[in-house]
C-alpha cells in the first residue's frame, strides 16, 4: 500500500537549519545557495547500479547515512533503475530524521521507464504500456524510448511524485532533450523544450515543482556545430518565452546539469554559448553563472574511473585525503557549479565522499591554472 504523499518542499528555512546542524564540521564553502535556500555541493546520484531487491537496500542505507551526514540533495530520473531509484530516495527520505524542507529532491523525464526490471521486449513495452494506453504517440519518439511532449512529461512528472512520495519536486528536469537531434531539426527540438517548458511552469504554479531544469549528456558542453548541440541562450530564451505564454512573472528554470570531471571538462574548455551581456562565445559553465543558473555536475567521478587514480599533474593541485576525494574537489572547484553528484550506492563509500566537503576547493584562479 502506497504511503501518502509527504508535504512540503526545499525552503529556506529548512534548508538554512540542515546547515546549521553541522557548524563548522564542513569548510566555508560546503554549502551554497541554491533556490530559495542552501545545499550542499556534494550530492547524491542514484543512476549506477542493477535493478534488484540487494541494491535497492544498499541504496536505501546509503541515502539516510548521506543525509545524516550532511548531504541534503538526492537527484534520480523516473527512468534509473527501473523506476527503482525514485522509489527508493522516497522511502528514504520517508524513514530518515531529516525534515522534508531541509532536502532538495530532483528528478528527470524523458526517457520511458520501465517497471522493476527490463521487459523481454522492450519495444513491445513501450507500445503496449505507453503508446496503446495514449500517453505517448510513436511519431513522438525518438531512439524508440525518448519523448518530450507536454502530455508525456506530464504523465511522467506524476509518475515521479507518486514513486517519490512527495507532494513537490524541487528540480525537475527534462532529461538529455538532445536526444530528440536523431529525428527531428533543432528548431523543432527547442520548440518541444518551450512547449514542455510552459507545462511545467503550469505544474510550477500548482505547486507540483518548485523550479525546473535541462539534465544533459552532450548538448551543453560540445562545439555550436556538434550534432548534439543545443545553445544555453536558445534554451533560456524558450523558458522565457514560456513564463510570459501562462502569465508568470518569471521563468521556472533554475538549473542545468551536465557532465564535468577531470577527464571531462569540456563545460569549461569548450565556447559554444553566448555570454547574455558581452556578446562573446564562453563556455557553459560561464554562461550558467552569468545568467544565473545553478549547474549540478553529473559523473564527477566518472562512473568510479577516478576513484582509484586521478591524472598525476591535477591530482598534485587538489585537496584530499584519496583520489576519490580530490576528483570530487575538482568539480567542487569549477567556477558556477553548485553541486558535484557523486554515485554512492552503497553506505561504505559515503563518508569518504562526504568528507570531500571538509576541504577548501580551489580557488578560481588556482582552478584556471590546471588549464594552462
Amino acid at each position: 500500500m502506497r504511503r501518502p504523499p509527504t508535504p512540503g518542499m526545499a525552503t529556506s528555512d529548512g534548508t538554512w537549519g540542515y546547515r546549521d546542524r553541522f557548524g563548522d564540521a564542513f569548510a566555508r564553502t560546503y554549502f551554497r545557495r541554491f533556490g530559495p535556500g542552501v545545499v550542499s555541493s556534494v550530492g547524491l546520484g542514484t543512476y549506477l547500479g542493477d535493478p534488484t531487491d540487494d541494491r535497492d537496500r544498499r541504496y536505501r542505507a546509503a541515502i539516510a547515512e548521506a543525509l545524516d551526514a550532511g548531504v541534503n540533495l538526492v537527484d534520480t530520473a523516473v527512468n534509473y533503475r527501473c523506476q527503482r531509484s525514485e522509489r527508493v530516495v522516497g522511502d528514504a527520505l520517508d524513514r530518515a530524521d531529516v525534515d522534508r524542507e531541509a532536502v532538495v529532491v530532483a528528478t528527470k523525464g524523458g526517457f520511458v521507464p520501465f517497471e522493476g526490471s527490463p521487459p523481454e521486449d522492450p519495444g513491445a513495452y513501450v507500445r503496449s504500456e505507453f503508446v496503446e494506453p495514449g500517453l505517448v504517440d510513436a511519431d513522438d519518439l525518438a531512439a524508440g524510448s525518448h519523448a518530450m511532449t507536454p502530455g508525456f512529461l506530464d504523465a511522467m512528472l506524476d509518475r515521479s511524485l507518486s514513486n517519490l512520495g512527495v507532494e513537490t519536486v524541487d528540480c525537475y528536469y527534462v532529461h538529455n532533450p538532445e536526444t530528440q537531434l536523431r529525428v527531428r531539426s533543432r528548431e523543432a527540438v527547442y520548440d518541444r523544450l518551450e512547449a514542455g517548458f510552459e507545462r511545467l511552469e503550469r505544474r510550477r504554479a500548482a505547486g507540483d515543482v518548485a523550479g525546473y531544469g535541462v539534465a544533459t549528456w552532450d548538448a551543453f558542453r560540445v562545439p555550436r556545430g556538434h550534432d548534439a548541440y543545443l545553445s544555453l541562450p536558445e534554451v533560456v530564451g524558450r523558458a522565457e518565452a514560456a513564463a510570459d505564454a501562462v502569465g508568470a512573472d518569471d521563468h521556472g528554470l533554475c538549473a542545468v546539469q551536465l557532465p564535468f570531471n577531470v577527464t571531462m571538462a569540456d563545460a569549461v574548455t569548450v565556447d559554444a554559448h553566448r555570454h547574455p551581456t558581452d556578446r562573446r562565445d564562453v563556455s557553459a559553465l560561464e554562461y550558467a553563472q552569468a545568467a544565473g543558473l545553478d549547474v549540478v555536475a553529473s559523473a564527477t567521478l566518472a562512473q568510479g574511473a577516478l576513484a582509484s587514480s586521478i591524472p598525476p599533474a591535477v591530482d598534485a593541485e587538489l585537496n584530499g585525503d584519496t583520489p576519490a576525494q580530490r576528483a570530487i574537489n575538482f568539480a567542487r572547484s569549477a567556477p558556477g557549479v553548485t553541486v558535484a553528484l557523486v554515485g554512492t550506492g552503497s553506505p561504505a563509500h559515503v563518508p569518504e565522499n562526504v568528507a570531500a566537503g571538509t576541504f577548501e576547493p580551489l580557488g578560481a584562479r588556482a582552478f584556471d591554472a590546471v588549464f594552462e
